[in-house]
């Protein structure tokens, strides 16, 4: 102290002690990271976040991180960053720059060694961040999105224009940006907007003048609220998620066969228009078959992940797709509900977020536990008896069983109902293993009049199961299965002799009536087996008669209750004839649980290849997010539990970020699939966090009341009038200085044009349907299937009901940038292209609504002027300008003068001779053109 107040008094002798003193800080080694450099000495605190990650992963990561670790060195996470490396050197050693390796070899001289090898070498400015961030503490953070929501003060700022809390956020940026916002739209442009939004369909002409004309202060509100009540919003909403879930109503891969999932969807639209809350509305999708007492509907929930393709054609390993379903499943649930790139974890640890490649297989866990295989009849599936006669089997098997059933006396009556209508635990083919002349084949029970061949189903756990039902089709003479425990010679456990079961019909290349052989569902006593055995099946003939038995699937299970009872005999003989009836039913794929004993055990594949299975692993999460712990039991109603927990710091913020970009056409997060690293770092911060606690914590995972909540804002009021663009500080409206401009997607430009032309069907719910499309467009291979046109006001439905072929989408929605579905898709890219322009021009489904709408006006107006001011209105919900007035009155008058030279080109148009019409329909076909009509701003 006596040497630091006398140089104080010699201002040269003390700035050349502080010199020395701050060398001996930058150079003395400080093995304790919380040893730091003061700021004073080293200035501005450095972020890890903020300043070295972005350098990490746009110029090192590649060499070092989750996929390549050279030299022993990565930088995706902090304990193996700070480890000593090959070289035996620690790369980093916080507080110390002299000893951290890193420093050394982004600073050589020798393009041998300067890092990173063979590129450009870090900037002077970016050496010394590292050099600071090392010298202070070299202080590890987590990426925003993985830290949770923190509570956030409401800003005072937007006095005079914010109407919500969401405005003072948005006024905040703008001014923190030298921006102002927009003032409020026009009516007019208001209630369109909102009616797109809400419900997909623009306003009637009706509803435009009753809230133009409505002056109270509530009437905006109350628009909001009816349109949120409206039965269209649960479809709009749906149609949002089908992408999400991969909808579709076939197969994929090459043959594509139809596919019957349609009651997915309708579950979708009631559970949007019901309101079901986010979290009950996830949980029944990932996990609706745990639920206590599962219903029908909660079963059909779980469709969503159903929805992965599967592959029909001969040859495929069915163990294979399963797998590649289940990895699907995965990714989906990642990208959907967390806005995280998992896909690449399948054969690496992350390359710039801190997951281990074993998280995925941990993650994959959690799916490997379903009954569902890669195969033709896509079991398990919800059975909906359809006849009265079979429902009344139904209601009769269960009243016996609940008769006769006790807590101590077997299984109860839902045992049984599920054995009917879900079929499950079955045992498909690929759970053989055919041995043919010696050699093994798996996959396959298909058996041939030959002593050497034979099936095997290995490692069969039995607990106490006295009857045995499969399903079997036999070809030619009759013949016996006999089931044998342990090996070819061993204890003869069930047998049945069989006879083929056939059928007639007309066949047309012939014809004549032909017989054909189908799937007969038998059942057989089956000697009560604990523990696991070897199962053989066994095919013998009749001798000298050639025949064939294939299996379709073998299943073990508990015989009904009341074996002592009188009636037994004819309630056994119900419940096979229920089994094998083939009167009408309704059947959706959907998940079921395995029962313990059926249990897989998951393994992580090396590099990601299914046949290369390494160590085991058990359910569980990246420890990045909260922790999975003893409180979440290890299945998939456990995992979304996780995900719904208070601690989980995406789950919400993903959500309301989905239903921003929405509403906005862009979200807080633009890259609504990745909230990692390498995604955008949100615009407004501490509105997204705001708006997550509140639809999490305080709206109770409500999304109608969140909707409001946006739809309310003054931010979403905004007049979306572009500013001068040489001015424009906001050119995307990233800053939300304006409404939103948008093209409408697919579903809504198709469902818009039918809309105002009065031919829109309000039919809601049931199978999809087939409306008109050019000749040709499906050449499908392995089956006759063809588009057949739907009939009545089936080709006039909403477009979430068009049927969806993968491989043959329907072509005017893939033009306006609709996806194939093979895949989840988080966001659709809206291009804008002279095709999209083709379609509406000439496609059926337009002409047909220009038509519709010619047909209209002429019916309703009498002048032209009346005519073509009605026209307009109907198609943009506003009356028509002077301008634009005189420009639709060039054009029907060039129309008219064409159709006078051409007269034949009238019925070409409209199929019959009405010139009036035709020159309507010109006229109508080119505003439903305009770029008003087919934007929402």
């Amino acid at each position: 102290m006596r040497l630091l107040v006398k140089n104080i008094r010699y201002p040269l002798s003390f700035f050349l002690f502080l010199g020395l003193l701050v060398w001996v800080l930058r150079v003395m080694p400080i093995e304790n990271k919380h040893r730091v450099i003061p700021e004073f000495v080293l200035g501005e605190r450095i972020d890890y976040n903020r300043d070295i990650r972005p350098i990490v992963n746009n110029k090192c990561i590649a060499c070092h991180g989750g996929v390549k670790k050279s030299g022993g060195f990565s930088l995706l996470f902090e304990d193996e960053a700070l480890a000593v490396n090959e070289s035996g050197e620690r790369a980093i050693v916080p507080g110390n720059v002299w000893k951290s390796e890193l420093i050394k070899r982004i600073k050589h001289e020798d393009p041998e060694y300067r890092m990173p090898l063979e590129s450009d070498p870090l900037t002077e400015e970016e050496i010394e961040l590292f050099t600071k961030w090392i010298n202070q503490g070299a202080t590890w953070d987590d990426h925003w999105a993985y830290k949770a929501p923190l509570p956030q003060e409401v800003p005072s700022a937007g006095s005079g224009w914010a109407i919500n809390d969401i405005d003072r956020f948005v006024v905040q940026k703008l001014e923190e940006k030298n921006l102002r916002p927009n003032p409020l739209s026009d009516t007019y442009s208001l209630i369109r907007r909102l009616s797109l939004d809400l419900t997909g369909l623009p306003p009637t002409l009706e509803a435009v003048q009753s809230f133009s004309e409505d002056r109270s202060a509530d009437a905006y509100e109350r628009l909001v609220d009816r349109l949120l009540a409206s039965p269209a919003y649960g479809e709009r909403w749906a149609a949002m998620w089908m992408d999400l879930a991969r909808y579709a109503d076939s197969k994929g891969y090459e043959a594509d066969r139809p596919r019957k999932i349609w009651k997915y969807r309708d579950w979708l639209i009631r559970a949007f228009n019901d309101n079901m809350p986010y979290d009950r509305f996830i949980t029944e999708q990932l996990a609706g078959d745990l639920l206590p007492n599962p219903t029908d509907e909660n079963y059909i929930a779980t469709a969503f992940h159903r929805n992965t393709m599967n592959n029909d054609e001969g040859g495929t390993d069915n163990e294979e797709f399963r797998v590649a379903a289940v990895l699907d499943r995965v990714n989906t649930t990642w990208t959907v509900v967390q806005g995280t790139t998992m896909e690449c974890v399948q054969c690496h640890s992350h390359p710039y977020d801190p997951i281990r490649h074993e998280d995925y297989y941990r993650s994959l866990a959690f799916f490997n536990q379903t009954a569902d295989a890669d195969i033709p009849s896509e079991a398990p599936l919800l059975v909906e008896f359809k006849s009265e006669e079979d429902q009344q089997k139904l209601q009769k098997i269960q009243t016996w069983v609940k008769d006769v059933s006790s807590a101590n006396q077997g299984p109860a009556a839902d045992y049984f109902t599920q054995l009917i209508r879900l079929g499950e635990p079955k045992l498909h083919p690929h759970y053989f293993e055919q041995m043919d002349r010696g050699i093994p084949v798996r996959g396959t029970a298909t058996f041939k009049v030959d002593p050497k061949i034979h099936s095997i189903t290995r490692q069969l756990p039995f607990s106490g199961e006295d009857r045995m039902m499969f399903k079997v089709r036999v070809e030619g003479e009759a013949g016996a299965i006999r089931f044998r425990l342990d090996s070819l010679q061993g204890r003869e456990v069930a047998a049945w002799d069989v006879r083929a079961k056939t059928k007639t019909r007309f066949d047309e290349s012939r014809k004549k009536q032909v017989s054909y052989s189908v799937s007969e569902v038998l059942s057989i006593p089956l000697e009560s087996l604990q523990g696991t055995h070897d199962l053989y099946l066994v095919w013998e003939g009749l001798d000298g008669k050639e025949s064939t038995c294939i299996f379709e699937w073998v299943m073990l299970h508990h015989s009904l209750p009341g074996k002592d009872r009188a009636g037994y005999k004819e309630m056994e003989q119900t419940f096979y004839e229920l089994s094998n009836s083939e009167k009408e039913k309704e059947t959706t794929p959907v998940m079921v649980s395995l029962p313990e004993q059926y249990r897989r055990e998951t393994r992580i594949f090396e590099k990601g290849a299914w046949m290369v299975p390494g160590e085991p692993v058990s359910a569980g999460v990246p420890a990045i997010w909260n922790p999975f712990d003893e409180g979440y039991s290890q299945d998939r109603l456990g995992f979304s539990e996780w995900l719904f927990s208070p601690d989980n710091p995406l789950t919400a913020r993903v959500m309301v970020n989905r239903l921003w970009e929405q509403l906005f056409g862009r979200g807080l997060v633009s890259s609504l699939e990745d909230f990692g690293s390498q995604g955008f770092a949100p615009t407004h911060p501490e509105l997204l966090d705001w708006l997550a606690l509140r639809f999490s914590r305080d709206l109770n995972w409500d999304i109608k009341r969140l909707l409001k909540e946006i739809v309310l804002s003054a931010t979403y009021r905004q007049s979306s009038h572009f500013k001068n663009p040489q001015e424009d500080l906001d050119p995307l409206n990233e800053w939300l200085s304006r409404g939103p401009r948008l093209r409408l997607t697919a579903e809504q430009v198709r469902d818009q044009a039918l809309a105002v032309s009065g031919l829109l069907s309000d039919k809601m719910y049931g199978p999809s349907v087939m409306p008109e499309q050019p000749e040709g467009i499906w050449q499908v291979v392995y089956s006759g299937d063809q588009w057949r046109t739907s009939k009545g006001e089936d080709k006039h439905r909403r477009s979430l009901y068009t049927f969806w072929r993968r491989t043959s989408p329907y072509p005017s929605i893939i033009a306006f940038d609709a996806p194939s579905r093979e895949f989840c898709l988080p966001k659709r890219i809206a291009t804008n292209t002279p095709l999209q322009a083709l379609v509406t021009l000439n496609d059926p489904v337009y002409l047909e609504a220009a038509e519709a709408m010619g047909r209209n006006v002429l019916a309703n107006a009498t002048s032209d002027d009346e005519r073509l001011a009605l026209l307009y209105s109907r198609a943009t919900g506003r009356g028509i300008s002077e301008e634009k007035l005189s420009d639709l009155q060039v054009l029907l008058e060039q129309s008219r003068a064409y159709f006078d030279t051409q007269p034949e080109a009238v019925c070409q148009l409209v199929g019959e001779e009405d010139k009036e019409l035709a020159v309507y329909t010109v006229v109508a076909n080119a505003v439903m053109n305009l770029d008003e009509f087919l934007m929402k701003s």
